[in-house]
């Protein structure tokens, strides 16, 4: 390297020193031109006219002549010298450029790489290193006969923390989540980020099941203690699906695809973790297959709204019902939401898909008071939905479109998706306050939040969650619950729903705690509207009727 440099010195400045003296010769034949002209200039003032003798006196007895003579060559040798210290400098200069450029050079090349195969948020390995690694392990666990594992992790509900918390903060627990995961493993494992909230883990050299159980509980217990972000506490869950070499796949892609296979059926059967089977391609294909519709169905307004009716126990009239969406699949049948709300909040549609249900709901009122029924509808929105900006303005847009009153509407929230953005949340609450929309808190007693904090939310009523009520009746501690509960909303000005009221002797019980509404199956399921009609006909509930 040194001797190349050297040689690429002397070449530069070779070439310098040539270019340099060209010109110093320049120089020199000027100067011989300035030394005849001065000694025409001399003989001709001093003899009258130019002649040979006239030009060697000239020569000879003017002393500036002979200075003068002398001027080209004190020139030409100091410009020789200048010349061959300017070239080698000017070399060497060149040369640190070009070293520092190359330099630069390298460490481009190595960031670009870098780049190329890390993710640039978690710094871990991306996909592409993955698969690089992966095809090594395969082809030294095929020669060797010996076993591999690759895990795919994705975190439950992480969307809802990105719409809630906003980006900042979700990449803030992406990095959290890649340093648990990283910590956990053993030296020769590689945990990459595929994209999103998607993990996945390479273990090269396991034994069996076990080795992978043992890991898959270590990488669990990692991603157990809560997370600490924007001054709020979040427990984050994830769900895991592994395949192991030969057993489930003897190639890269079948790998890969499998274990993502795994990882979505623990998502669909709510297990935290899952080994490939083949009974579980049906969601693999049915997930895609849905994921593509489900936006072509929003758009073309082809989902259906239920009704479950709201009763109040004291006088046993309908006054209100809650609304929940169904999609008549054309070849899936009847998907009830838990087969595709999670997926409209991944995706993204959740905020269109509630429009439409309200838009539905508000359509059917609108129906009912023309036939002569007075009746409220309760919604269910999400976090994303109540935290977007513009949901306020769509309502207002829809209920002046069906001319719905405001208050015959109440908008249903879990106590969960108060507390992950509470400053914003309440912010949009009192918004809906004072557009005289109602708000519900739904599945009371089963999240994380304060007694304290329900003072100060604008809230109309609280809804008992279901598995403190069917049970009420054969369980004491349910009981005692329900019971603070509907004691603790009253003193606090608030309406008491029970949901989950299947049973007389449950209605009874409820109604000696002075409950407030009851629903459930004992009153009826869940029916399209025309068919609640009909159905509560026939019974003992009916609907009240509105004031013509």
């Amino acid at each position: 390297m040194e001797s190349s440099a050297a040689q690429t010195l002397n070449i530069t400045t070779s070439l310098l020193k040539s270019r340099a003296s060209k010109h110093a010769v320049y120089g020199v034949l000027i100067a011989f031109s300035c030394i005849a002209i001065a000694t025409l200039m001399v003989a001709y003032l001093e003899k009258g006219a130019v002649s040979l003798d006239n030009l060697l006196y000239a020569q000879k007895s003017n002393f500036a002549l002979w200075v003068l003579d002398l001027m080209p060559f004190i020139f030409a040798l100091w410009g020789q010298y200048v010349s061959s210290i300017m070239a080698y400098q000017a070399g060497a200069m060149i040369l640190d450029q070009t070293s520092e450029l190359r330099a630069q050079a390298v460490v481009l090349e190595e960031k670009a790489f870098h780049g190329a195969t890390h993710d640039s948020l978690t710094e871990l390995p991306n996909r592409i290193l993955l698969l690089d690694r992966l095809q090594q392990a395969l082809s030294i666990a095929s020669r060797q006969q010996s076993k591999l594992a690759i895990m795919v992790i994705d975190l439950d509900n992480f969307k809802e923390v990105n719409d809630s918390l906003g980006h900042f903060n979700g990449d803030v627990i992406l990095k959290q989540v890649a340093a648990r995961l990283q910590g956990a493993l053993r030296n020769l494992d590689s945990v990459a980020r595929l994209g999103g909230d998607e993990f996945a883990i390479l273990l090269p050299e396991v034994a069996s099941e076990q080795d992978v159980n043992i890991i898959a509980r270590k990488l669990q217990q990692a991603l157990k203690p809560s997370f600490q972000v924007g001054g709020l506490t979040l427990d984050i869950n994830a769900s895991f699906g592994a395949v192991l070499f030969p057993d489930h796949g003897n190639d890269m892609d079948t790998l890969m695809q499998r274990a993502e296979v795994a990882m979505y059926a623990a998502k669909k059967e709510k297990s935290s973790f899952i080994y490939y089977d083949k009974k579980y391609d049906q969601y693999s294909s049915k997930r895609l297959t849905l994921m593509a519709e489900l936006r072509q169905a929003i758009d073309q307004k082809r989902l259906t709204v239920f009704f479950q009716p709201k009763v109040d126990i004291e006088t046993g009239r309908v006054v209100e019902v809650e609304a929940l969406v169904r999609w008549q699949h054309p070849e899936h049948g009847l998907l009830l939401p838990d087969e595709f709300i999670p997926m409209a909040e991944r995706t993204g549609l959740i905020t269109a898909l509630t429009a439409l249900v309200t838009e539905l709901s508000l359509k059917q009122m609108a129906v009912w008071k023309q036939e002569g029924y007075d009746v409220g509808v309760t919604i269910n929105i999400s976090a994303r939905v109540l935290l977007d900006p513009q949901f306020p303005d769509t309502l207002i847009g829809l209920l002046a479109a069906y001319r719905v009153e405001p208050e015959k509407v109440m908008l249903e929230i879990t106590e969960t998706t108060i507390m992950i953005d509470r400053e914003r949340a309440l912010e949009t609450m009192f918004r809906f306050k004072d557009m005289s929309v109602r708000m519900s808190i739904d599945d009371f007693g089963t999240g994380y939040s304060s007694l304290a904090y329900l003072k100060d939310l604008p809230v109309h009523e609280l809804k008992i969650d279901k598995s403190f009520v069917t049970d009420m009746c054969c369980n004491r501690d349910d009981a005692v619950i329900v019971k603070i509960v509907i004691e603790l909303a009253h003193q606090l000005g608030l309406q008491v729903t029970a949901e989950g009221v299947e049973t007389d002797d449950v209605l009874k019980m409820l109604t000696e705690l002075d409950c407030d509404i009851a629903q459930g199956y004992l009153i009826s399921k869940p029916l399209p509207a025309d068919e609640l009609i009909s159905c509560l006909s026939n019974s003992s509930w009916q609907f009240t009727p509105s004031i013509q």
